[in-house]
């Protein structure tokens, strides 16, 4: 046999034996019947199609594709890792409400990379974990702590910063409310002071990891996601330095949310150094961008419907010709009396649908609508389809806020989901509603506003605006 023949018969096998692996990653073996759709190809999946960008508020088009040809229910995979994914408002309302039972929360591989903890993945953490960062969450930005102390100094925060912008030229409006808002929360939690407090600066490393965050999680020197990995640990260290710098120093108490979780620390095993610095983490990372996004995107719907500027500075000019002293600040009863401006921001979470959806692992094997989901499995619950659903939201991609007046109650609770759903509903709603109204409170009544430039958005599946918005913010004279 000479060597050509040999060569050719090595190559067949490899072909022959890829070829089997394909197969059977394409044709896993389960217990039941899997939902349609493809696999892709291994290690890779269907990552690429996922992460191309669509210039539209609508879903994506990974999304929508796949529905219009697999149906409400479908699987794929995700960098290597099997997701059943489910637009079937019923089918996500079942595992939500077994959440603990049959699933866990999942992020995405480059999500739970930067949040994993030394030796255990404590985003998927369910029950005492759950229930004390949720806790400990809400008794320093829940309701209660809004009313008594956030509200005014989110209040002058943004008189404070509107009055710089507009001393200014056009602002990129996304970038610097993040900046402002990322400020603010980190001295919440820590006590941190952008202008005194490190030379480096935690916005900047922030804002450079979110930039390379959504890339495929290969860690290694060169890529994007590396670079993302790198960024994040510098973050990580200036975190941990702060705590440690507290727990050197216990008795000087600040009474913030840092102290309240080196006081836990005697009772709740779990709290370690490296948990206390991922928390810090996480919450700094919800603050800082879901709210900018969010913000970024009334500016540009303001911009387009000049009616509901109109009516925003009708209702928020009436609420300060009822002040003895029209500049006394905001008050809990004022706020929660802007219903026009709730209504404006209820409306832009609904088209906003910031993330493609919700992520859960099956703990076991179980069947929904005739599907089996085998133990491991990921599911992506795509609850931003209700959003969008022209049976319940007419025109729905059209920014109308008056829509919520004609709505009940129980169309709304079944079919608003701008924060999240089941017993994972985001503790920091309160927090971002009150951020959000507030600062379309300060604005309407104290400037007028045009757009210079932008506005163009996309999904990359992550909400974003290419070359951003840049508003120009003028005081108005009475």
């Amino acid at each position: 046999m000479d060597i050509w023949t040999i060569g050719l018969s090595a190559i067949a096998l490899v072909v022959g034996y890829c070829a089997h692996l394909v197969f059977k990653w394409k044709n896993p073996k389960v217990d039941g019947v899997l939902p349609p759709g493809s696999l892709g190809l291994p290690l890779i999946g269907e990552t690429l199609q996922f992460i191309i960008p669509s210039r539209s508020l609508d879903l994506h088009p990974f999304i929508k594709n796949r529905m219009q040809k697999y149906g409400p229910i479908f699987k794929t995979s995700l960098v290597g890792r099997p997701i059943i994914v489910s637009t079937d408002p019923e089918v996500n309302k079942y595992v939500l409400t077994h959440e603990g039972k049959l699933v866990e929360m999942w992020y995405l591989d480059s999500f739970a990379k930067i949040f994993k903890q030394e030796g255990e993945n404590r985003v998927t953490s369910i029950g005492k974990i759950h229930s004390y960062v949720r806790s400990i969450t809400l008794n320093h930005f829940g309701v209660d702590s809004l009313r008594q102390s956030l509200l005014p100094k989110v209040e002058d925060l943004i008189h404070t910063h509107l009055i710089k912008w507009s001393s200014q030229g056009p602002v990129d409006v996304k970038h610097v409310v993040g900046v402002m808002l990322f400020n603010f929360t980190a001295k919440q939690i820590f006590g941190y002071d952008a202008e005194t407090t490190s030379k480096e600066k935690l916005t900047e490393n922030y804002t450079k990891m979110l930039d390379s965050l959504f890339s495929f999680p290969i860690n290694i020197p060169g890529t994007t996601f590396h670079k993302c990995m790198q960024f994040q640990a510098e973050m990580l260290k200036i975190l941990k330095d702060t705590l440690m710098k507290r727990l050197s120093n216990p008795e000087k108490k600040r009474g913030d949310f840092l102290d309240q979780a080196i006081d836990d620390m005697n009772s709740e095993e779990f709290l370690t150094v490296d948990f206390i610095t991922k928390l810090m983490f996480g919450i700094l990372f919800g603050s800082f961008e879901s709210i900018s996004i969010t913000l970024t995107l009334t500016f540009k719907f303001l911009s387009e419907y000049p009616q509901v500027v109109e009516e925003l500075r009708a209702e928020n000019e009436a609420i300060r010709k009822r002040r003895k002293n029209p500049d006394s600040p905001l008050t809990w009863e004022e706020y929660r009396s802007m219903e026009f401006t709730h209504m404006v921001v209820k409306e832009t979470l609904r088209i906003q649908n910031g993330a493609p959806g919700l992520f859960r692992k099956a703990l076991k094997d179980f069947e929904v609508k005739g599907y089996f989901v085998p133990a491991g499995w990921a599911l992506m619950l795509v609850t931003p389809v209700v959003h969008l659903n022209p049976e319940i939201f007419k025109d729905p991609f059209t920014f109308n806020p008056w829509r919520w007046k004609e709505l009940d109650q129980v169309t709304v609770s079944k079919n608003f989901m701008g924060f999240g759903g089941g017993t994972r509903h985001c503790a920091g709603a309160e927090y971002s509603k009150m951020v959000l109204a507030t600062f379309l409170h300060v604005l309407v009544t104290n400037y007028n506003f045009t757009k210079v430039k932008g506005g163009n958005v996309s999904r990359a599946p992550l909400l974003s605006f290419g070359d951003g918005i840049r508003i120009k913010f003028t005081p108005r004279i009475d």
